[in-house]
C-alpha cells in the first residue's frame, strides 16, 4: 500500500549539514517549493518539540526546524572554541539559513527562539514573511519573578550566583518546566523532558547553558530594538501563549498588539511548553494567519 502525495509531504526528514565546521542538526518536512517556515526552539530542548507541529503544517509548508549550537543533536562546542551568546547563535542560525537555501521564510520562535529569530529580522526584515511567537517575549513586562535568580546573576556575575542557576538544570526542574500549568500531566509524553535531561547532563553542557543564562541580559537590552522593527515593519504576527506559563507572562503576548495593531493572539490554558498540549490547535491558528 503506497502513500498518499500528502502523507509523503508530512514525513519528517533528519539531516545535518556543515555550517562553517559546525555540524548543525535539523528536521525537515514539506515541498522544496512551498512556503518557508522557519521553527526555532529554546531551553532547554531542541527540535524535537516541534515533533507534533511540522507533519500538521507539512502539507501545505517547508518546515524546518534546525537545532541551535549546542542543544539537541547539533555540535556543541566547548566555550573555549565556540561563544555561546546570543548574538552568535543568530549569527550560526543565519548562516544555517543559507547554506539551507532559505531566503524568505515565516519564523516560529519560542523561548531562546525569540532572541535569535527576532535578531534575523532586524538583520534581513525582508526575508521575514510572517512571525508566530510562542511563549517568546520581546516586552519586559512578559517577564515573571521567576527571571529573579538569572537577573541577579545579570547584575552580579560572581561563582556564587552562577552555581544558584545549576537548579534550573536539574531532571526535576527541566520535568516542572513542561508539568506546570498543565492540567492533565498525561498529555505530556514523557521522552520530552527525558531527553532534555539527557543532554543537558553531557559533560560541559552545563557551563554553556550557564553562559548563555548571563548574556540572556543582551537580549532584554535588545527589546527596544526589536519593537522598532514591529512598528516600522508591520509583520503579520501570531502570539499563541501557554498562559499558565511561569517566566513568560500573558501580557508578553498582549504587548504585541501596542507594536503591530493587527497582532492575533490566543491564550491556551497549559504551560510553557503549550505544543506539549495543544499542537493541533496551534497549527490551526498558524494556518489561519499564514494563509494566502
Amino acid at each position: 500500500m503506497g502513500f498518499s502525495s500528502a502523507e509523503k509531504l508530512r514525513k519528517t526528514r533528519h539531516r545535518v549539514v556543515d555550517v562553517d565546521g559546525l555540524k548543525i542538526f535539523y528536521r525537515e518536512a514539506g515541498a522544496d517549493t512551498s512556503p518557508v517556515l522557519l521553527l526555532l526552539h529554546g531551553f532547554p530542548t531542541s527540535s524535537h518539540m516541534f515533533r507534533d507541529l511540522i507533519p500538521a503544517l507539512a502539507d501545505d509548508y517547508h518546515v524546518v526546524a534546525p537545532d541551535l549550537p549546542g542543544f539537541g543533536f547539533s555540535e556543541a562546542p566547548e566555550p573555549a572554541q565556540f561563544s555561546y551568546t546570543f548574538d552568535h547563535l543568530a549569527d550560526a542560525i543565519d548562516r544555517f539559513t543559507a547554506v539551507a537555501g532559505l531566503t524568505r521564510y515565516a519564523i516560529y520562535v519560542f523561548d531562546y527562539g525569540a532572541p535569535v529569530g527576532f535578531r534575523l529580522a532586524t538583520r534581513h526584515p525582508e526575508r521575514i514573511t510572517a512571525i508566530i511567537s510562542q511563549n517568546g517575549n520581546a516586552y519586559e513586562e512578559g517577564l515573571s519573578g521567576g527571571w529573579n535568580p538569572i537577573q541577579r546573576y545579570w547584575k552580579e556575575p560572581t561563582p556564587e550566583n552562577r552555581a544558584a542557576l545549576r537548579n534550573f538544570l536539574t531532571p526535576e526542574a527541566t520535568r516542572w518546566q513542561y508539568t506546570h500549568g498543565v492540567h492533565d500531566e498525561s498529555l505530556v509524553a514523557p521522552e520530552s523532558y527525558t531527553l532534555d535531561s539527557a543532554l543537558l547532563a553531557r559533560p560541559g553542557n552545563d557551563e554553556i547553558q550557564l553562559d548563555l543564562f548571563l548574556d540572556y541580559a543582551s537580549n532584554v537590552a535588545l527589546y527596544p530594538k526589536f519593537q522598532e522593527y514591529f512598528r516600522t515593519h508591520r509583520p503579520p504576527l501570531l502570539a499563541v501563549w501557554g498562559k499558565n506559563d511561569p517566566f513568560f507572562l500573558p501580557s508578553g503576548a498582549e504587548a504585541f498588539k501596542r507594536d503591530i495593531p493587527g497582532a492575533v493572539v490566543r491564550f491556551f490554558d497549559t504551560g510553557h511548553f503549550a505544543l506539549e498540549t495543544h499542537a493541533a490547535e496551534i497549527a490551526t491558528a498558524i494556518r489561519d494567519v499564514l494563509a494566502p
